[in-house]
């Protein structure tokens, strides 16, 4: 239990190689992904880090070892949490920016293939923004943690209605 197999500063490598190596993953995979878990999305995640937990302990299971690896892991998370709050060009490196999906009512659709968000992803971000239809939208955009917010078109005034 508290002998560990290989020395705590290859946990501390390891736990970092993995750390950014998934970083990059899933920043190239798209915001969708990050932003928006389908049920297919969570088996990837919970696949994904049984994929890779031997490559952070190198078969070691002391409770030593994966304290290290744990540890690491949260320092990195904070590091890069530090590091691009302070960086904004790393920040814009790692979170991306955000995108407009649609513009004065016109649906970006190379932008929606691009950030693979299906039309039917899109008709329900609209909806729980209380709009129809993309012509009702001023500006719709993909945020940086996946999140897509609408802003509406002014409506006009009803003039003389009773």
């Amino acid at each position: 239990m508290w002998q560990m197999a290989v020395p705590w500063w290859e946990f501390v490598v390891r736990g970092v190689a993995v750390y950014f190596f998934l970083l990059v993953f899933l920043r190239l995979t798209g915001r969708r992904q990050t932003g928006q878990y389908a049920p297919f999305d969570l088996v990837l995640l919970l696949v994904l880090s049984n994929a890779v937990q031997n490559s952070m302990n190198a078969g070691d299971n002391s409770l030593v070892g994966g304290l290290v690896s744990a540890a690491t892991l949260l320092a990195c998370h904070v590091l890069l949490a530090h590091l691009s709050y302070r960086f904004p060009r790393l920040r814009h490196l790692v979170d991306g920016r955000p995108k407009v999906l649609i513009h004065q009512g016109v649906v970006q659709q190379p932008l929606l293939a691009q950030e693979q968000i299906t039309t039917d992803d899109l008709a329900a971000a609209l909806r729980a923004n209380g709009c129809l239809n993309a012509h009702e939208v001023e500006r719709a955009t993909i945020e940086t943690n996946g999140q897509i917010t609408v802003v509406l078109r002014r409506r006009a005034p009803d003039v003389g209605g009773a």
